[in-house]
């Protein structure tokens, strides 16, 4: 057996489950705190270097949206159980990433 069943068997013995109200936001603020850090390192390179930019502003976008609509959708407050903190912070996360990569790719576009 593989670590990854072994952990799967652990948690379905726990009686602990995710589905997809948590995995969902969960993903997004991965993909918006993935922004910030390829944003921020962008900010830092030179700024010739356009594809860091470019990535933390898709990635952040994304982030955001998911986040908006699985905010929007989820039934309920926070501390239920369906994912809605996760949103919040996936759509804070996006948002500054987005942030990030606009100002890097900015930056490139005045200095090449």
């Amino acid at each position: 057996m593989s670590t990854c069943h072994v952990l799967v068997a652990q948690v379905a013995v726990a009686g602990f489950e995710v589905g997809t109200g948590r995995t969902v936001p969960s993903v997004a603020a991965l993909l918006g705190l993935t922004s910030v850090v390829v944003g921020g390192l962008a900010l830092a390179r030179p700024p010739h270097r356009r594809a860091g930019a470019v990535m933390a502003l898709v990635l952040g976008l994304v982030g955001m949206v998911v986040g908006g609509v699985h905010a929007a959708n989820s039934a309920g407050g926070l501390g239920t159980g369906n994912g809605l903190a996760g949103a919040i912070v996936a759509v804070v996360l996006g948002l500054v990433g987005a942030c990030l990569g606009g100002l890097a790719t900015r930056r490139s576009r005045r200095t090449g």
